[in-house]
C-alpha cells in the first residue's frame, strides 16, 4: 500500500469531505431513489439508474476516503531549516531558464491540487527536488524530455 502523506489542513479537508458524503449527500441520494422508485417502472426509469449510479460513487468515494484517511501520514512542520533541503511540506520556488519563477508546496499524491500550488512528492518535479537545497541546479525528467530548474527559496 502506498504512503499517503497529507499536511494538516488536507486530511483535514478530506475529513470534511468524508463527513459531507456521510450525513449529507447519502441522505440526497436516499431521496432520489425513493422519489424515483414512486415513480413507477424502474426497468426503464432514467431517474432511478442516474440515482443508482451516484449512489455507487458516493459510497465508493466515501470507502476510498476511509482507506485514504485511515493509512495517512500526517506532514509535521518540525521547524526544519531552509538548509536542510526540500521535503514534504516544504514551500519551494524554482525557476527555469528564462521563465518566471514558480513556487510550490510538496504534498502527497492524495493532496496534489496544481492549480493551488500543490504538487506531489511523486511528480517528476516534486520527485526530482526533493532533498535538494537551495541553489542546486536539478535535472527533471519527464515523458516530454528533461529539463533543469534551479532551486531558489525554500521555506
Amino acid at each position: 500500500m502506498p504512503n499517503n502523506f497529507l499536511t494538516k489542513e488536507g486530511y483535514q479537508k478530506l475529513q470534511d469531505e468524508l463527513d459531507h458524503l456521510r450525513k449529507v449527500k447519502r441522505q440526497e441520494v436516499a431521496e432520489r431513489l425513493h422519489e424515483a422508485m414512486e415513480g413507477g417502472e424502474l426497468i426503464e426509469n432514467a431517474e432511478y439508474e442516474a440515482a443508482k449510479n451516484e449512489q455507487a460513487f458516493v459510497e465508493g468515494r466515501i470507502q476510498e476516503l476511509d482507506v485514504l484517511l485511515a493509512t495517512a501520514k500526517i506532514i509535521e512542520d518540525n521547524g526544519k531549516k531552509k538548509s536542510d533541503g526540500v521535503q514534504l511540506g516544504s514551500k519551494v520556488t524554482i525557476k527555469e531558464g528564462n521563465f518566471e519563477a514558480e513556487t510550490f508546496t510538496i504534498v502527497g499524491m492524495a493532496e496534489a491540487n496544481p492549480r493551488e500550488g500543490k504538487i506531489s512528492n511523486e511528480s517528476p518535479i516534486g520527485k526530482a527536488i526533493l532533498g535538494h537545497k537551495i541553489g542546486d541546479a536539478v535535472k527533471v525528467e519527464t515523458p516530454g524530455g528533461t529539463y533543469t530548474v534551479k532551486i531558489l527559496k525554500i521555506g
